[in-house]
């Protein structure tokens, strides 16, 4: 799709993604002090799939008009959703940093990158390879930095790359396959798709406790209403009027950002080598974001 067609709102979407995706991984473990990770991920969809059932009747947005399309919200649902956000709680579960769960979703881009020309068409010039590299040198830097003080969890490190798995092929999948739906129907399915996915482990795998505390309502109505339905519904929107590659190289900027907000909320420290680190993956974001004029071309 050409980003002539793009809406006049969409050059704020990736402060805004940023700013929420970001602070999605500080709350989750905030929230994770009074529930469990598959409860808490069933609560929020819950409550995602209520709101969006309210719009839904008073909005009354298009339905898919074929079988293929409801597969499609559906699965990019599953994928987020139940994949990549169901594994992130796992992997907080296991006491990893979110500041390192954060961190191993960077990984993202360069993955993105290249598979990119394959599955989704998409040329990846040199100068988005550079940032790209730049960006994943800077991750790793700040990945080092941070083992000095917190050895990761193996078993949570694991559960972090099967989730990267989830939001790699939603990336791409809704890249090669993106039906333009309402984002209200596309949020109501997406999510109740994610609900199917994550209530057998909640309900096999917990006993659904849940300790009702002011920290805990901030936390749900931060994940339902920023994180679920503005993140979520702006990440798919960039991911159907930009490249690939370029939308996915946005995940450096979010180890940053989530790591400043750990710092501050759940005292997980930074060291001054982490930061170079930093500076060094915005470096690459902004080589890897840039949009060269021949790429503009492109698709016109």
């Amino acid at each position: 799709m050409s980003n002539s067609t793009s809406p006049s709102w969409l050059f704020a979407a990736p402060f805004l993604f940023l700013i929420l995706w970001s602070g999605g991984y500080v709350a989750a473990k905030i929230g994770l002090r009074d529930i469990e990770p598959m409860t808490l991920l069933a609560v929020r969809y819950s409550l995602v799939v209520v709101l969006m059932g309210g719009l839904f009747l008073i909005l009354r947005p298009a339905l898919p008009r074929t079988r293929g399309e409801w597969v499609h919200l559906a699965v990019v649902g599953v994928l987020i959703q139940t994949v990549y956000f169901g594994f992130s709680y796992f992997a907080f579960n296991t006491g990893l940093a979110a500041a390192t769960v954060a961190l191993v979703m960077s990984l993202q881009p360069i993955l993105v990158a290249m598979l990119a020309p394959w599955l989704a068409g998409e040329r990846v010039g040199p100068r988005r390879w550079a940032g790209l590299v730049l960006g994943l040198a800077g991750t790793v830097t700040v990945i080092l930095a941070r083992s000095q003080i917190e050895m990761p969890s193996a078993l949570g490190l694991v559960f972090s790359f099967v989730a990267l798995f989830g939001i790699i092929s939603a990336t791409l999948y809704e890249k090669r396959s993106g039906v333009s739906a309402h984002p209200v129907t596309a949020n109501l399915i997406g999510f109740a798709a994610g609900l199917v996915g994550i209530l057998p482990a909640a309900l096999l795998l917990e006993d659904q406790t849940i300790n009702w505390t002011p920290s805990l309502v901030g936390v749900l109505g931060y994940l339902v209403l920023g994180n679920s339905l503005v993140a979520t519904t702006v990440l798919l929107a960039m991911i159907r009027f930009g490249e690939v590659s370029r939308v996915s190289a946005l995940m450096f900027l979010v180890p940053p950002l989530a790591a400043v907000l750990a710092w501050f909320l759940l005292d997980e420290i930074m060291p001054p080598l982490a930061w170079a680190g930093m500076v060094l993956a915005g470096i690459g974001v902004i080589l890897a974001t840039r949009r060269q004029a021949e790429e503009r071309k492109k698709g016109a």
